[in-house]
């Protein structure tokens, strides 16, 4: 127990350098050591250093001492077995003892090495044609990448260039364009200055020509102005009132041609209404004749036919339904019939006998029936003294079934909608105990009514979150359900003893008003209904809107200045005072209102139905007991009628007997005269069918010649009379439509009458009328030019007056021309000047190295040398070489360099290992030769 490990060692004696073994010739002795350890670990030693297996094996057998040979040792007693072994035992014993076997074996696994080191090469060699191919792809790829790094570093002080090009010429544009608008301003207070002189030299030219043209109105140009007038509104009305005529005339002509024209064509309707009238009398008594004759034959064609199918099926003739066999049978049947029935009667007569014995108990059955009457009438008279009619219960159960079914059809919409409208029911566990929840109003959507469904939505979008806010009543209620709510959600909380609202004034309202008109705009709060404690709060969330019924009237109430507040469509579009604008597609918008109007009307509409049911049980509650009654008398009605009617029933059926025995006695006399007549037509039909079979096939041959001659007959007439028919139809409807269009026609020409008639007084009074006006026009005309040839004479010097004042106003609005034109060029100078600033500024922020070589920008000998180097063709070298660059820079591998290196190593480091191989391969062809 406790051995972990066992040790051999076997020591063997070296000092004979001759026979030692290669590499131990320095030792003495050789120390050979295997050591075993549990877990069937093995450890070979070679004085003392770890060794492995085939490294001692090849130390025994370079003494001759191969262990793997059963022959290397030869033990005492097997001499004989080894004299006798084979050749080729013996043969390996004599190498094995010889030492030629070692070298056997070490040349065999040289052999073995040369070929792995062989297959080795060439696989070196292929990899090496590989890494070849690939190499030069690399090279040219590294060509490639550095002509692209040395174009983006020309790319990039052309770009330097450029930009300190473009930093230059901005800074000089600024420069210059700050001198020039100073020069032009300067100009412009000079044109100014011109400006107002002459300005004032044509108000003094105006001041003068104001008191020539008042001393002229002074004298005569009142009067002339008058005269003009009234000129003027006598050639207006002179040719309206011509005009008038002229179209008056024109439509009195047009009238009379119409009713000329209309004439002629009544006179051609009628004649053509008399030609069609005597062509439909003509018709209608060729029809009449054809339409007899069809009758006539039609009948004669059902009566053979009749007569045909009554021989056919066994008839005498063709009027009778039945055939005579049939006949034969039904005769037969009706006589055992009748003989059935007259036993029945005598039988019957017999038991009525019978029957009549009981008239004595019947007399007695009378006295009782009176008395049973009575007792009825005495129920009937209590029936009617309760205050309950039949049926009343059953209409209030029905009335209580339909008021039900609509309450609980209302509690599921309800239900419904308030599933829906979960984001506004407000839940909260109670702050404190016995805490007053009437302090808690509730949510505000809730707590309006909306009075106009319309502006559901633009009071939605008025309102906006503010809808969700909780009421309460103060600041202290809000604060105990914020800390001690329980609340499931964010809240907003207005208490209504701090809250402000922001009213629109009615200064403001009247405003609107009077901008938009009456009804077009209106406050948001005046659309809702709520209770009169919830006004501040209502004034917060709706006070300071306006609602609008179009686009344009809530674009002017929140643009115009005296209103100034924000304002919303019914489509739910918000225009705000500030110009910022909201609107467009709405999904589903003013649902939440419009939602909670119909949760409001559904409550209401539960509210009457409840209390509806409630009346309805209270009666049903009150009728229970009256019911209850009602139904025992209406039993004992029942139980003393039932009584009375069986007595009642008792006596009928004595007096119905005596009837029925009066009855029976004659129907036996009927019924044995009906036995005798049947036995009699029996005998009748039997006689008939014996003739009739005789005679049968001849009667058929000339019904079927006569069924055939009128039928093709009245085929023909029949197509005689349709056509008829077509044409008196065809002539009715032409007579119709001709007489239509003449009282068409007559009507019209009665207008047309009436209207020449107007026409004509029409155009007689416009005739005075505008002789009238002539004369008058033509005395004002005179007088108005006697009056101008006196003015004329004062507008000489005016019009000097005016040609001076005009020469002035040209020169002005010249000069207004060139200022303007200054002033654009000064705000285009100006625009010039702060673009280039703001370049300027730009290109020193994106480029920060202009800061540090601005200095050198145009100096001689510099790589920004604008003298030596044109700019315009270094901006296009610089925007050719940008393209190529970037086509080049899709087809360049940026990574090839070190792929180039990496790619190089491993071709280097397969060359050394090929050579190593190589050495290697020629020492042990070497080696092999020497001894052998």
């Amino acid at each position: 127990a406790g051995i972990t490990k066992a040790t051999v060692s076997v020591v063997f004696d070296n000092s004979d350098r001759s026979r030692s073994p290669l590499g131990y010739e320095d030792s003495p002795e050789i120390t050979v050591t295997r050591q075993i350890v549990v877990g069937g670990r093995n450890k070979y030693l070679i004085n003392g250093h770890l060794a492995q297996p085939s490294r001692v094996q090849n130390l025994f057998h370079s003494v001759q001492l191969n262990v793997n040979n059963p022959h290397f040792l030869i033990m005492q007693g097997r001499i004989t077995k080894v004299l006798n072994m084979k050749p080729p035992e013996i043969l390996s014993m004599l190498e094995e003892a010889a030492g030629t076997r070692m070298y056997e074996t070490k040349k065999e696994a040289a052999l073995k090495t040369l070929e792995k080191k062989q297959s080795k090469v060439d696989e070196i060699d292929k990899l090496l044609d590989q890494e070849i191919l690939a190499l030069e792809k690399l090279r040219k790829e590294r060509i490639q990448y550095m002509q692209w790094a040395n174009g983006n570093a020309e790319l990039d002080r052309l770009k330097r260039f450029c930009i300190a090009y473009e930093y230059v010429h901005a800074e000089k544009i600024r420069d210059n364009a700050i001198q020039g608008v100073d020069e032009i301003k300067a100009k412009i207070s000079e044109i100014d200055a011109n400006t107002e002189r002459m300005q004032i030299e044509i108000q003094e030219m105006e001041t003068k020509v104001l008191e020539l043209s008042a001393e002229k109105e002074a004298s005569m140009g009142g009067e002339v102005k008058c005269l003009s007038d009234k000129v003027d509104a006598l050639s207006r009305d002179l040719v309206r009132e011509t005009s008038v005529a002229k179209n008056l005339e024109e439509s009195l002509m047009t009238e009379k041609e119409n009713a000329a024209k209309i004439e002629i064509s009544i006179d051609e309707l009628k004649q053509s209404a008399k030609e069609r009238a005597s062509a439909i009398k003509n018709a209608e008594d060729g029809a009449a004749d054809l339409k007899k004759r069809v009758e006539e034959l039609s009948k004669s064609l059902e009566y053979h036919e009749k007569e045909y199918q009554g021989v056919v099926a066994g008839k005498s003739g063709g009027n009778e339904e039945k055939c005579l066999e049939d006949q034969l049978a039904d005769a037969k049947v009706a006589v055992g019939k009748a003989e059935t029935e007259l036993k029945q009667l005598k039988t019957k007569m017999s038991k009525q006998m019978q029957l009549i014995s009981k008239q004595e108990e019947a007399v007695a059955v009378e006295n009782e029936l009176s008395l049973r009457t009575k007792d009825v009438e005495t129920v009937k008279r209590a029936l009617e003294s309760l205050s309950f009619e039949e049926g009343q219960m059953e209409a209030l159960q029905k009335d209580r079934t339909a008021e039900f079914e609509m309450v609980q059809k209302l509690k599921d919409e309800i239900r419904m909608l308030s599933s829906r409208l979960g984001n506004v029911d407000f839940q909260y566990r109670d702050p404190v105990r016995n805490f007053d929840r009437s302090k808690v109003k509730g949510v505000v959507a809730k707590l309006i009514k909306v009075k106009d469904t319309s502006t559901v939505t633009a009071l939605e979008v008025a309102a906006g979150g503010k809808l969700f806010n909780i009421v309460v009543d103060t600041e202290n209620t809000g604060k105990q359900l914020l800390q001690n709510g329980e609340l499931r959600r964010r809240v907003t909380i207005i208490p209504l003893n701090k809250i402000q609202g922001h009213l629109v004034s009615s200064r403001v309202q009247n405003a609107a008003v009077r901008l938009v008109g009456k009804g077009n705009a209106e406050v948001a709060l005046s659309l809702v209904g709520y209770a009169e404690e919830l006004k501040s709060a209502m004034e917060y969330v709706f006070g300071s809107t306006f609602v609008c019924k179009t686009t344009e009237a809530a674009r002017e109430v929140a643009f115009n200045r005296e209103i100034g507040n924000p304002s919303v469509t019914l489509e739910g579009d918000i225009f705000q005072p500030s110009g910022l604008l909201t609107g467009g597609s709405r999904k589903s918008g003013g649902d939440l209102l419009r939602q909670l109007h119909a949760l409001a009307e559904a409550e209401s509409k539960l509210y009457i139905n409840q209390k509806c049911l409630s009346e309805i049980e209270a009666k049903i509650n009150e009728l229970l007991p009256l019911q209850k009654e009602f139904k025992d008398l209406k039993a004992q009605l029942e139980l003393k009628s039932y009584e009375q009617n069986e007595h009642h029933k008792l006596s009928e059926l004595v007096k119905r007997i005596e009837e029925e025995l009066g009855e029976a006695k004659f129907s036996v006399n009927e019924k044995q005269h009906l036995y005798e007549n049947c036995v009699t037509q029996v005998s009748l039909l039997e006689k008939s069918i014996h003739e009739h079979a005789n005679n049968r096939e001849g009667r058929l041959k000339d019904l079927e010649k006569k069924i055939k001659t009128v039928n093709g007959q009245m085929q023909s007439a029949s197509k005689d009379l349709k056509g008829h028919e077509n044409e008196r139809e065809k002539l009715i409807m032409e007579m119709e439509a001709v007489e239509q269009e003449q009282t068409s026609l007559e009507n019209q020409l009665i207008y047309f009458k009436k209207q020449i008639v107007n026409l004509t007084s029409e155009v007689d009074t416009n005739k005075k009328k505008v002789a009238s006006l002539s004369k008058d026009h033509d005395q004002a005309q005179s007088e108005l030019n006697l009056a101008r040839s006196k003015l004329r004479e004062c507008d000489a010097q005016i019009s000097c007056i005016l040609k001076e004042q005009q020469k002035l106003q040209n020169k002005i609005s010249e000069s207004n021309l060139e200022r303007k034109k200054m002033e654009n060029e000064v705000k285009r100078m100006e625009m010039e000047q702060k673009d280039c600033s703001y370049k300027v500024d730009k290109l020193i922020e994106r480029h920060a190295w202009i800061s540090s070589e601005k200095h050198l920008f145009g100096r001689g000998g510099t790589d920004y040398d604008f003298v030596s180097r044109d700019p315009s063709k270094a901006r296009d070298r610089f925007e050719k070489l940008q393209l190529e660059q970037s086509g080049l820079e899709k087809r360049v591998n940026k990574k090839v360099m070190a792929m180039f290196e990496k790619a190089e190593d491993e071709y280097n480091d397969l060359i050394s290992k090929k050579n190593i191989i190589e050495n290697d391969k020629s020492k042990i062809t070497m080696v092999i030769e020497e001894l052998d």
